[in-house]
């Protein structure tokens, strides 16, 4: 295998600071797993960018901070999935006395046929009665897109099962 200087001065690099960044992306994440694939993740980018980086004064510092600022949006990321999931189980199911099941069966194959995001926005503003900036949390969107596709959602969903069902499903009067 031919290998270059550039890739020795690489994998000069990798094998002294590899388990350097390791540790350090352990320390800031706290999980193992992942401080192993941040420490992979920012040599790879560090590889990609070796040309300008190996005239660097500090290339190490600066695979640190590449380190730092991969372990921050992992955080971030770790952070606003729990939120979802907080936000999808914070309320529990809530039983209804005698439920009509035909209209259940109804609004089910209505909103079987809705997209997914529309679909996820009626039902966490109407079954779920979230607020327009809890539902833009909890599926990552703008509150805008939550406004448009709960908007369009129950447009469609009145369109399949009338403005009286339709409106039912708005007020939480038809539940699974």
């Amino acid at each position: 295998m031919v290998v270059d200087r550039r890739s020795a001065e690489f994998h000069d690099f990798f094998d002294r600071h590899h388990a350097e960044l390791a540790r350090f992306a352990w320390l800031l994440t706290g999980d193992t797993n992942a401080a192993d694939d941040l420490a992979a993740d920012a040599l790879v980018a560090l590889w990609q960018r070796w040309d300008r980086l190996r005239e660097a004064e500090h290339p190490l510092a600066y695979a640190r901070g590449v380190v730092a600022n991969m372990a921050r949006e992992r955080i971030r990321a770790t952070t606003r999935e729990r939120r979802r999931i907080a936000l999808f189980w914070s309320r529990g199911p809530q039983e209804v006395q005698n439920p009509d099941v035909a209209a259940v069966m109804d609004v089910r194959a209505a909103l079987d046929r809705l997209p997914f995001r529309k679909r996820a926005c009626v039902v966490l503003r109407h079954a779920f009665d979230l607020s327009e900036k809890d539902t833009a949390l909890a599926l990552g969107i703008s509150v805008g897109a939550v406004k448009s596709q709960t908007s369009k959602g129950m447009a469609e969903l009145e369109r399949v099962l009338g403005a009286r069902a339709a409106g039912n499903v708005a007020a939480g009067r038809v539940s699974r």
